[in-house]
């Protein structure tokens, strides 16, 4: 079975069709050439002519090495997608009239969430005629966010749209960094404390020959 051929993104060498273009790049005398002229430029080199801008006029191309321009392509866009890390929303439902120990039970998985490093959108929702007790769940939800003040901060205080009264809850950038230096600080605190008995037998007999 044929091997499907990929399609390059870029136009290079032989493919480029336009008559000239604008070279740019370090290792060329930037200007406009006729498109000839600039393929060989790069075939003295060794190296291929790149069109990376086909809707200039004329299209600019550079004298680079193709296979490393697409690793160098590559790799930038891997380290785009690892700097976009996705932000984890977890919801967390209360009623105007949520007992304490509903509450303490959704207050530990919105504690296990913020370790996480997740948001909290936590909600008083009002049905029927409970959207008289607003202000009850106001204090809910602020009584809520001051248990976890030291996990999370405040990014929006209780704000009521429709029947649902909304907080929103971001975690802390200590929360994550506070676990790290434990594993690393424990060494250290072992070789600060053998230190001083290593040294005694050595520091005795010194003395003594004194």
């Amino acid at each position: 079975m044929p091997r499907q051929q990929v399609e390059e993104p870029f136009k290079i060498n032989q493919k480029i069709t336009a008559r000239e273009v604008r070279l740019v790049g370090d290792n060329v005398e930037q200007g406009v050439y006729p498109t000839d002229q600039a393929r060989k430029m790069a075939q003295d080199q060794n190296l291929d002519l790149v069109e990376i801008s086909p809707t200039a006029v004329p299209p600019v191309c550079r004298v680079i090495d193709y296979s490393k321009f697409k690793y160098e392509q590559k790799k930038k866009t891997r380290e785009l997608k690892a700097k976009q890390t996705k932000v984890v929303l977890k919801e967390i439902r209360f009623g105007p009239n949520t007992d304490d120990h509903d509450f303490d039970f959704k207050l530990k998985h919105a504690q296990e969430f913020l370790k996480e490093g997740a948001k909290i959108k936590a909600y008083v929702h009002f049905v029927g005629r409970s959207i008289v007790f607003k202000e009850r769940g106001e204090i809910l939800l602020l009584k809520f966010a001051q248990a976890l003040e030291e996990l999370a901060k405040v990014e929006q205080l209780p704000k009521l749209e429709g029947k649902r009264m909304f907080l929103y809850l971001a975690p802390k950038a200590a929360v994550v960094v506070k676990a790290a230096p434990k594993p690393v600080a424990a060494p250290d605190k072992d070789k600060a404390a053998k230190a001083p008995k290593d040294a005694k037998p050595a520091q005795e007999p010194a003395a003594a020959t004194e």
